[in-house]
């Protein structure tokens, strides 16, 4: 007889940023949690009294390796998804707070470690959105791609 799991909401509210050039996006490849493997944009947890842009703004410095200096509000949306974690049933609502990078500073890092400051961003780089198939893609990420007019396979 198979074991039932135990369920367990989450709520996930985030700051995410869109970088777009020549039909590439900027995503993360994420290590761990409920997209682990998968390619998401890259943001995280709004921070308890921190504003959303401010979130943005660390985050990107934390998964990315760039300084943001120029963005815009571009959407607010969420998802639902379940995760096995545990032996717990993870019911899942994501919140994203979605803003369009439109200038940043240094070099965009594609390789960099797991650690106290960043917890799940294994580096980041531009990917052809035309290429890249929705199992790839965290539902977040999709989402927005989605909502931008893109087409995936």
């Amino acid at each position: 007889m198979e074991k039932k799991l135990e369920k367990k909401e989450f709520r996930q509210y985030g700051a995410y940023g869109i970088i777009i050039k020549d039909d590439k996006i900027l995503l993360i490849k994420k290590n761990g949690g409920p997209y682990d493997g998968k390619l998401d944009l890259p943001g995280g947890t709004i921070e308890f009294h921190e504003k959303p842009e401010n979130t943005l703004k660390r985050e990107l410095l934390e998964e990315v390796g760039i300084v943001v200096k120029k963005f815009k509000l571009l959407d607010a949306d969420s998802v639902d998804f379940e995760w096995e974690f545990n032996n717990l049933l993870i019911d899942g609502h994501h919140v994203g707070i979605f803003y369009e990078v439109l200038e940043f500073e240094n070099n965009i890092q594609s390789s960099l470690n797991i650690d106290e400051v960043n917890d799940d961003s294994l580096g980041a780089e531009f990917y052809s959105i035309k290429k890249l198939n929705k199992t790839d893609l965290s539902l977040i990420a999709l989402l927005e791609l989605e909502k931008l007019g893109y087409k995936l396979k």
